[in-house]
């Protein structure tokens, strides 16, 4: 049994990974939130390295002075890592959610992902 909030959430995360695998038709989106930011990357799990990266510490966002790990930075990631990922021709991708509950931020991400043209 796990012991905490991390120790849980690494678990879910493992359990998911067994599931979810990028290919080279169909990359990884992984997502990662921490208590002030939001990152995103696309993952190409057979080469091992990221093809596209967002974040909500990217140079996009530096103008921004409120808390960056609410929903509406959440959007705004989703939107920006699609829009890199449409530019690099990549149209279809995987959801790993990274053990993480699929509300609130992650959620948000998800869905303006989506909006902005990605296939999950």
């Amino acid at each position: 049994m796990a012991k905490g909030q991390k120790e849980g959430r690494e678990r879910r995360h493992k359990r998911v990974r067994k599931k979810v695998l990028g290919t080279p038709e169909r990359l990884r989106l992984s997502v990662y939130r921490s208590l002030n930011h939001m990152y995103a990357q696309i993952i190409d799990d057979l080469k091992g390295h990221t093809v596209v990266f967002a974040s909500s510490l990217d140079k996009e966002f530096k103008d921004k002075k409120s808390h960056k790990g609410n929903i509406e930075t959440a959007k705004q990631v989703g939107e920006l890592i699609a829009k890199r990922a449409l530019e690099k021709g990549i149209k279809k991708v995987v959801f790993d959610r990274g053990g993480y509950l699929y509300h609130g931020r992650i959620k948000a991400l998800a869905e303006a992902t989506r909006e902005a043209g990605l296939e999950f």
